[in-house]
């Protein structure tokens, strides 16, 4: 004998719901409505209405008195078929009676309205490639090299590799020749310039390529193809002193060579690529109440159809009339759909909970910014509402708040943190904060270095190593002194 602990199928999917973002929660609305026949959308009155389904009713038994006999014996037979189907003519019977109501078929509208699969890189490269007059052989190697191509547009592998994972292919003689010969011109034919590439410094030296080829480029393309090609890895340090201590060219010079460098591209492939970003659409909205001065809050879910059980099914479920087999898949229909209504809603309450405590702790930060962010543990919240700390972790989840500072995630107002000096408690993320204000502070032409932030940090009250600002300053996307250095 002994003890286990079992997760009901309905507690599963209660955790899985609490977790889902607003648009993650739409999408897995609309997969239990294509898949569940007993869960339906509450419609505006008029468009889904009884009214509605009883003027059809009515309309159809009007007909049914003028008919003639045989035509009655047909809808007798008619009936009876429906009624060994029952399920089938139920939906039907919904899909006839709203487009007889004059609604749209919101399924259809859905795919109609679905914008069509963007093309990949390696698809708007192969167009340009087709097009281009090459000899065969150079157009099935260039084939071969274009599907190697990353995102930014590089060549994904060397040639030597490429050569060894084809060599053995039947009817595909690779030789180190053909590829070069392929490759060089993949460089000259397809835009923009810099495709193809094997490295950041080639591909900017085919830039360069190009912007020389035009009668009327700047002369002063010289100076940056010199840049490029001799001094690439002292301009990635930004040792500028250096390079105009081994060219011989004076910091003008040099400032309007990199003035040049940025109409160059480190990454061309994504020029020619739309990159989908999903948009970020906030869970909950925080406003200030101008009345109590208190921040109240309220979830963003206008986007979230309201959802009910059919009361068509629900009979259904329990009509004796109805063969077993299909109550018995009716009523588990019934089943998850009330599971699903209740895992919302029990989203919704907790979602609301959490967020409400947030906004009591984090006043100040709602007031004046990230560096007044204060310490709140999970587990403290979790403590304060009588719930698993699990369970507050899947709450603030990939959520965002809509707040008077900004869109906000939720996550972000979880952390630790440290004491002052002063005895102060002030979070991680408001140390970051700090931190990234005493960098835009600072004098370009002497920078900070990680020690000098560190001891910054540290005349404000805030003591942390210095290895710990390295970290925080990565994490900011914050580059090194000697990077941030203006010459």
């Amino acid at each position: 004998m002994g003890q286990h602990m079992k997760l009901a199928p309905h507690m599963i999917q209660s955790m899985e719901i609490l977790q889902l973002p607003l648009l993650a929660l739409q999408e897995r609305v609309e997969q239990e409505l294509e898949s569940n026949v007993a869960l339906e959308i509450v419609e505006p009155q008029g468009e889904d209405d009884p009214a509605t389904d009883d003027r059809v009713d009515q309309h159809l038994d009007q007909r049914e008195l003028i008919v003639s006999d045989t035509a009655t014996e047909d809808w007798q037979r008619l009936s009876e078929f429906e009624s060994s189907h029952q399920m089938d003519n139920e939906y039907s019977s919904q899909k006839y009676t709203r487009a007889r109501a004059g609604e749209r078929d919101r399924k259809m509208d859905a795919l109609a309205n679905t914008p069509a699969r963007s093309k990949g890189l390696a698809e708007v490269l192969l167009d340009q490639w087709l097009i281009e007059e090459v000899d065969a052989q150079v157009a099935v190697v260039g084939e071969l090299l274009i599907s190697y191509i990353d995102d930014d547009g590089l060549l994904g592998a060397d040639l030597e590799t490429i050569l060894e994972q084809h060599s053995g292919v039947p009817g595909r003689a690779l030789t180190m020749e053909s590829l070069e010969e392929a490759l060089l011109e993949i460089h000259r034919r397809l835009e923009p310039a810099g495709i193809g590439a094997r490295n950041r410094r080639e591909c900017l030296m085919l830039q360069i390529d190009r912007f020389e080829a035009d009668p009327g480029h700047d002369p002063a393309f010289a100076d940056v193809r010199r840049l490029v090609a001799d001094h690439f890895d002292d301009l990635l340090q930004n040792r500028l002193p250096k390079i105009a201590e081994q060219t011989g060219l004076g910091m003008d010079r040099i400032h309007t060579a990199l003035g040049l460098m940025r109409k160059l591209k480190i990454s061309p492939g994504r020029d020619l690529v739309d990159v989908e970003v999903p948009p970020i659409i906030p869970d909950v909205i925080v406003d200030l109440d101008e009345e109590t001065g208190e921040y109240v809050a309220a979830l963003s879910d206008g986007l979230m159809p309201t959802l009910r059980i059919s009361k068509r099914y629900e009979k259904m479920a329990r009509d004796r009339a109805v063969d077993k087999d299909t109550r018995d898949f009716v009523s588990n229909n019934v089943r998850n759909a009330q599971w699903l209504i209740e895992s919302i809603n029990q989203r919704k309450n907790t979602l609301l909970r959490v967020v409400n405590v947030v906004l009591t702790r984090q006043r100040d930060f709602l007031d004046h910014g990230a560096q007044h962010l204060k310490p709140l543990p999970m587990i403290e919240v979790a403590d304060q509402l009588g719930i698993h700390v699990g369970t507050v972790s899947r709450a603030v989840s990939d959520k965002w708040l809509q707040t008077p500072r900004g869109l906000v995630s939720l996550r972000k107002c979880f952390s630790g943190g440290t004491e002052t000096d002063s005895g102060q408690t002030v979070s991680w993320e408001a140390i970051k904060a700090k931190l990234k204000e005493i960098v835009d502070a600072e004098d370009k032409s002497s920078p900070l270095s990680d020690a000098a932030l560190a001891d910054a940090l540290k005349g404000i009250g805030i003591d942390i190593a210095r290895r710990t600002v390295v970290k925080y300053r990565q994490q900011l996307d914050i580059p090194p002194a000697r990077r941030r250095k203006v010459y």
